[in-house]
């Protein structure tokens, strides 16, 4: 059996249609998304494929015609750190997930990353903090 080189990962199509969404800030519909993708792909894969992201909420649609157009639920920042939570979750060691994640990261990154963390942790203590006056 032949491994197919241009196959696509799973999950790696949809996010490339929610790509397209976001990047366009509009709703499209599937015929709109083929040409923006360009490729070889068929209408009814990118239609399908739009129908299984309105199925699993991650799409909204509203009828076009004969036809659908489709908008994001979520921004793509929200999409790709629940992605991100999704995977932590089904890591068996999350410290060493974690680690291997922080090892790849540039001094920039590091850097804002100890940000966020430090940030996240002064309003979780803020919120701590109000609720015990309450």
């Amino acid at each position: 059996m032949t491994a197919q080189p241009d196959r696509r990962a799973a999950g790696d199509l949809e996010a490339e249609i929610l790509g397209v969404l976001w990047a366009e800030h509009a709703e499209l519909g599937a015929a709109d998304i083929l040409t923006r993708l360009g490729g070889d792909l068929a209408y009814t894969t990118v239609a399908k494929v739009l129908d299984r992201l309105h199925a699993k909420g991650q799409v909204t649609r509203t009828r076009a015609g004969r036809s659908f157009s489709y908008k994001p639920v979520d921004a793509e920042s929200n999409w790709v750190a629940g992605q991100v939570k999704r995977l932590l979750g089904r890591a068996g060691n999350r410290s060493s997930v974690l680690q291997g994640f922080v090892d790849g990261l540039d001094s920039d990154d590091t850097a804002l990353l100890a940000k966020l963390l430090d940030d996240a942790q002064r309003q979780r203590t803020s919120s701590t903090r109000q609720t015990r006056r309450s």
